[in-house]
């Protein structure tokens, strides 16, 4: 059981430095405030049910392993980038400007055969306007505390 949330520990553990400010990640240099979902809970909610979200915000989820992963986009009401990075947080896929689910079935944005401990949501389009490609590196801080 301790080995299951060893990574997610030491993950916060390690982020506990940035201590004092809100939580956030970066990419390219550009901020963006985060919520965190690293519950089971909170990853299937995740941001189903918003109309918006600020350009500058996004979703973190965060898991205990390493597999492929895949997200959809039930009763999600606005477009996101869906990006999937390893546990060396560097980006290994990208879904991009994946469409609310209107009707079932929902498609499905897989990781590819890529694995993935962590996967960033963004409005849909940032990732284009930010310029990312594979292999850039998502940088985590922020006041740690508040998310376990």
């Amino acid at each position: 059981m301790i080995k299951r949330f060893l990574p997610v520990a030491l993950f916060f553990l390690a982020a506990g430095a940035h201590a004092g400010t809100d939580p956030s990640v970066s990419l390219h240099g550009k901020r963006f405030s985060t919520e965190f979902a690293t519950t089971d809970d909170q990853r299937e909610l995740g941001l189903m049910n918003r109309k918006a979200m600020d350009a500058d915000h996004s979703m973190l989820f965060v898991f205990t392993d390493d597999e492929p992963r895949a997200f959809w986009m039930k009763n999600t009401l606005i477009p996101l980038d869906i990006l999937y990075f390893d546990k060396d947080r560097k980006l290994v896929a990208m879904q991009l400007n994946a469409q609310p689910c209107q009707t079932d079935p929902c498609a499905i944005y897989p990781s590819g055969n890529r694995s993935a401990r962590y996967v960033l949501e963004l409005n849909g389009g940032m990732a284009g306007k930010l310029g990312l490609k594979l292999g850039d590196e998502l940088t985590v801080d922020g006041n740690w505390g508040k998310v376990q």
